[in-house]
């Protein structure tokens, strides 16, 4: 039996039970989970190694992990707040903030299109060889070069790297700061987050190391999990395919531990949390915490998660659904229920609110299974959540 660590309140004590079961049924090596709920801290869980690919370092209370996708959340959540204060209109053009970005048949495109997944630019005819990928400028001015793979705005296919660059240099252009900068300091500082775009080296010893681990077989279920669709699969074993293009927007793989990679800006895919921000964090868009008032007003709420896109992704080659910048509930991304939005990162953590059940919810494993969407481990601690809440 793994030692779990941390603490559960009164009537939350099936989530510890799913986390410990994860270890013991499910191939987790190290993990955390937190749950804010109606602005408290219910659940604040870690277990396991450290470093996936190293056994010997325990997991910390203070460990941190990368949590590739799952930044995407609070990365579009940058955007949103921008809107909100006014700063930036999602009904503009993009050029409006970014001029360049007007060629190659991309005049047509709002900043809407960029985090709903619309702008048509998941991949690009060259892919980026790492330094480029992390330097700041080679990424942005791919994106802007781009010819889009469909009129933006006239479909939806996930911007798994993309990502990055389109929500960056929109916001280093309507104000000046970079992303991870604006974050850390309307964001992260003033609510006491451990969740970075872009880690300071002075925190690189709480980070653990994210590696490939095998997953058991899991009960057959929907979302896109370790057994995929045949269409699924081939689309991501043809090296042709928009599903390669896009998540091989970057030439060879980066070391996602190295120190250069963590210290880049890439919202798409390295973000470094703990699961304790990260449900705070998503506590904090909804709700009141330590007597803040939520982040999103209410317009910015809906934005969030009204259904911008729907149907068939081009690139997941599933359905998905997404608002402005997060993934919604549905069976390719079960959330806790209809008003949950939130968003996953391929290999396993997973991060969302939901302001029916004033949840925040946030999970970090450093084992990545063949999860993109709907993690096993995952969708085991929700559903444990979920029975607690009823």
């Amino acid at each position: 039996m793994v030692d779990v660590q941390g603490t559960v309140a009164d009537g939350f004590e099936p989530v510890r039970e799913a986390f410990e079961r994860n270890f013991d049924e499910r191939g987790e090596v190290g993990a955390a989970v937190a749950v804010h709920h109606e602005g408290r801290l219910v659940v604040d869980l870690w277990a396991g190694e450290a470093e996936a690919d190293r056994p010997g370092r325990p997991w910390q209370r203070e460990t941190a992990q990368v949590i590739r996708s799952a930044g995407k959340g609070p990365a579009a959540g940058v955007l949103l707040l921008l809107h909100q204060r006014g700063q930036l209109d999602l009904d503009a053009p993009v050029s409006t903030y970014w001029p360049q970005f007007r060629t190659a048949g991309k005049d047509g495109a709002l900043v809407r299109h960029l985090l709903t997944h619309r702008a048509g630019v998941p991949a690009l005819d060259r892919p980026l060889t790492v330094p480029e990928a992390l330097d700041g400028t080679s990424g942005p001015a791919a994106v802007a070069a781009q010819r889009p793979q469909w009129t933006p705005g006239e479909d939806h296919g996930y911007h798994a790297q993309t990502f990055s660059w389109l929500l960056s240099e929109l916001v280093l252009r309507a104000t000046g700061r970079t992303l991870g900068r604006w974050f850390a300091q309307e964001v992260a500082g003033p609510l006491g987050l451990d969740l970075w775009f872009g880690l300071p080296e002075e925190q690189l010893h709480r980070t653990g190391r994210i590696a490939p681990v095998p997953a058991p077989p899991p009960p057959p279920s929907q979302g896109l999990r370790a057994r995929p669709k045949k269409s699924v699969a081939d689309a991501y074993r043809d090296p042709e395919s928009l599903t390669s293009r896009a998540f091989g927007a970057i030439e060879a793989a980066a070391d996602e531990n190295d120190p250069g990679y963590l210290a880049a800006v890439l919202p798409a895919s390295n973000a470094v949390a703990t699961a304790r921000s990260l449900s705070r964090y998503y506590a904090a868009l909804t709700g009141p915490v330590d007597g803040r008032p939520p982040l999103f007003a209410r317009a910015t709420l809906t934005a969030a998660r009204s259904v911008e896109s729907e149907g068939p992704d081009r690139v997941l080659v599933v359905n998905t659904r997404f608002g402005h910048g997060y993934m919604l509930h549905g069976p390719s991304c079960p959330l806790l229920g209809p008003g949950s939005f939130g968003h996953p990162g391929r290999g396993g953590c997973l991060g969302f609110a939901d302001p029916e059940a004033a949840v925040g919810f946030g999970y970090v494993t450093n084992g990545l299974q063949r999860s993109v969407t709907a993690d096993p481990r995952a969708q085991t601690l929700v559903r444990a959540l979920r029975g607690c809440l009823t």
